[in-house]
């Protein structure tokens, strides 16, 4: 199963079972933003996703 995690130059996001909580709680760490209206997930330059297995 793999658990997914959003990395800002500054900060570390917490481990999520899908790749949609991650994107959902980004905004948190400042990683970036899911636009609610079209199901986009927009992230913030210097942002990367971080797949563990």
């Amino acid at each position: 199963m793999n658990r997914f995690r959003f990395i800002t130059p500054h900060r570390t996001g917490k481990w999520y079972a899908t790749l949609e909580l991650a994107q959902r709680f980004a905004s948190q760490i400042g990683a970036g933003f899911l636009d609610l209206r079209s199901g986009r997930f927009v992230a913030y330059p210097g942002t990367r996703l971080e797949v563990s297995a």
